[in-house]
């Protein structure tokens, strides 16, 4: 991420000095021109009277006509010398900018990691900070979760120890998914990719979620292509697609429409979720793959997620160098695409 940021960085500045030089040997070079133009212009006029007449360049020469009732006069001027100067100077100004342009991409890519240093350090910290303390939370979790059992043994179940259950298993989930979320946006993240049927793979996780879009009235309909094969880490691919099936079943409606499908387009691979919601307005999709971002602004959320599954498809796509969009056209419909 630090890396993109300092090469986004590095692009902009470039570009924008790249635009400045253009403008500046754009305008020095069309004033220059004109002014040969001019000067060969005054000239001849000089030799000619004051009145209509056609102009023009020939080769390395300047031409006016005038005609009138009895005749028409041609004239030449040699500009030969004016045309040679101003072609070196456009050389050299171009030749000129370019070594500025590869001055001061030195003098970016140098700077940049002195600017950038402190928000590396700092990402990296809050990155392995997020890891430590997830590790550093389940040893606690366990501890009282196993106390739970304990106490539930001695006095029996109650409505008390069923919510320190929920709470520590709800607790425990939210830290494996941050910690997973952190490996995946490693920059030195290897994945174990392989060969898989990727159609199989989908085939496998829609079954599993059929019954539970079954039980809610939902209208579940697939169209995967069979016999499609992908390059990449089976488990985060699974781990993408439960995510973005989890997500339809929770937040589409009552009796509300999912829609599957999965395709070869081109080189690559797409994948399809499309599902019915409440609502949804434009604002809100940009925001869709951040961090513990809810369309829900009270939080008051019935459907137990945290607000961070869609950062880890997010995760998973960009890992395998892939696009990940989310659109809605009429305000309570979701789609998001998947290419790989």
């Amino acid at each position: 991420m630090i890396k993109q940021l300092q090469n986004r960085f590095i692009l902009i500045s470039m570009l924008s000095v790249l635009l400045v030089l253009t403008i500046i040997i754009g305008a020095i070079n069309i004033l220059n021109y004109q002014k040969v133009v001019q000067d060969a212009k005054n000239i001849l006029t000089i030799k000619v009277w004051n009145s209509k007449k056609d102009s023009g360049f020939l080769s390395s020469y300047r031409y006016l006509k005038k005609t009138d009732p009895e005749k028409t006069r041609i004239i030449f001027l040699d500009c030969t010398r004016s045309l040679s100067t101003f072609r070196s100077f456009l050389l050299t100004s171009i030749l000129v900018s370019a070594l500025g342009l590869f001055s001061v991409l030195i003098l970016v890519l140098f700077f940049s990691r002195i600017v950038m240093k402190p928000v590396s350090e700092s990402y990296e910290k809050q990155r392995q900070f997020i890891t430590d303390a997830g590790h550093e939370i389940k040893t606690p979790l366990t501890i009282i979760d196993a106390n739970r059992e304990i106490l539930e043994m001695e006095y029996g179940e109650n409505e008390w120890f069923q919510g320190i259950q929920k709470q520590t298993a709800r607790l425990a989930s939210l830290t494996n998914q941050l910690i997973y979320l952190s490996r995946m946006e490693e920059p030195k993240n290897q994945l174990q990719k392989i060969d898989f049927s990727i159609s199989d793979l989908a085939e496998e996780i829609i079954q599993s979620f059929l019954p539970l879009a079954a039980t809610q009235e939902k209208i579940f309909s697939t169209d995967i292509a069979p016999l499609l094969s992908f390059h990449g880490d089976e488990p985060s691919v699974r781990q993408l697609i439960s995510i973005l099936l989890d997500n339809a079943i929770k937040y589409s409606p009552p009796q509300g429409t999912i829609e599957v499908t999965l395709k070869k387009r081109g080189k690559n691979i797409c994948f399809t979720i499309y599902n019915t919601t409440k609502q949804i307005s434009q604002e809100q999709l940009p925001h869709l793959f951040d961090r513990f971002y809810r369309t829900d602004a009270s939080r008051n959320s019935e459907t137990g997620g945290y607000g961070i599954g869609l950062s880890i498809a997010h995760a998973v796509t960009k890992a395998h160098k892939g696009k990940i969009t989310a659109e809605s056209k009429d305000g309570c419909s979701l789609l998001v695409t998947v290419i790989l």
